[in-house]
């Protein structure tokens, strides 16, 4: 099954990521962040190095997010790109944005190379 992505992410993306890296950086800290991630190149790596890179667990399919990502690829849909930040301090990956659409992607092909930004 071939996954299909949107050339960019949506606007609405990188608010996500910016209000998710909130919760561990300071304000100041995730809006730079943010603005990091709207002026990053595209680029890509796959699923399974993320999900090491980022020490996250895979989630079930009963996961109601990831259950809607996996229909729209089903459907043929186009999913959002990832937004990717790199915790230099906890030597990790952070998924900001794109957490469900990575699990369902995983699901389908684990070596799918995925379109992302990364700061």
């Amino acid at each position: 099954m071939k996954i299909k992505w949107l050339d960019k992410p949506q606007k609405h993306d990188y608010s996500a990521a910016a209000s998710y890296l909130g919760l561990t950086l300071d304000a100041a800290a995730a809006d730079a962040a943010g603005e990091q991630l709207k002026k990053a190149e595209m680029t890509s790596f796959a699923a399974k190095d993320m999900f090491r890179a980022s020490g996250l667990s895979l989630l079930g399919v009963s996961d109601s997010h990831v259950e809607k990502d996996s229909a729209r690829i089903a459907r043929g849909e186009k999913l959002s790109p990832l937004l990717l930040y790199r915790d230099r301090t906890a030597s990790k990956l952070v998924i900001a944005d794109g957490y469900h659409r990575l699990c369902a992607v995983y699901k389908v092909d684990e070596d799918a190379m995925i379109p992302c930004k990364i700061a």
